[in-house]
């Protein structure tokens, strides 16, 4: 009959959820098939450590990645989001991966308008030779959304700091002098 191992503070169980009251992040991985995947799967091969925090979703191109993706992400639980393609110049679809990075920046500054911290996403190159590179990043970001705690929903959204009102009547109604 197999012992049950003791469990420390901290520490992984054999079937791989942490220990009672260790909380950990849960990351969502959205990856290029052709370079990121292949770094992290290179990271994995060359048993690199890192933690074990990040679910991965293969796309075939960075430039696939809608910002709903993200989104989604946060509101089925995940902590933070992690987004990762091809260098640019090394798009194997030309130019997906400057679409890519034209929407997540747009996409960076919506969450903060949302409430949600920009710690929490993070958009970055990892080319397929570079699996020391992603297993930093996963390190890394493993690292700030411990620190961050576990995601609470989405915050109370930035206010707009021009309010817009049709009516004069509005305006008053919201505290603003109408023009």
């Amino acid at each position: 009959m197999a012992e049950t191992p003791e469990v420390v503070e901290g520490t992984e169980t054999m079937n791989g959820q942490a220990a009672e009251g260790a909380w950990e992040p849960k990351i969502l991985g959205i990856l290029c098939n052709w370079c990121s995947y292949a770094g992290a799967d290179l990271a994995g091969s060359a048993r690199l450590q890192h933690p074990p925090n990040v679910r991965i979703v293969r796309v075939p191109c960075s430039g696939r990645v809608d910002p709903q993706f993200v989104l989604k992400g946060f509101m089925r639980g995940f902590d933070g989001v992690l987004v990762s393609g091809c260098h640019p110049g090394d798009c194997h679809y030309a130019k997906g991966n400057y679409y890519a990075r034209r929407r997540l920046t747009l996409l960076t500054r919506f969450l903060e308008t949302m409430g949600i911290p920009r710690e929490r996403f993070q958009f970055q190159w990892v080319s397929a030779s570079e699996g020391a590179r992603w297993a930093e990043s996963v390190r890394e970001m493993t690292e700030r959304i411990r620190k961050l705690g576990p995601f609470q929903g989405v915050g109370r959204p930035v206010p707009l700091l021009i309010p817009v009102v049709a009516r004069q009547s509005e305006a008053q109604a919201v505290g603003v002098e109408a023009r």
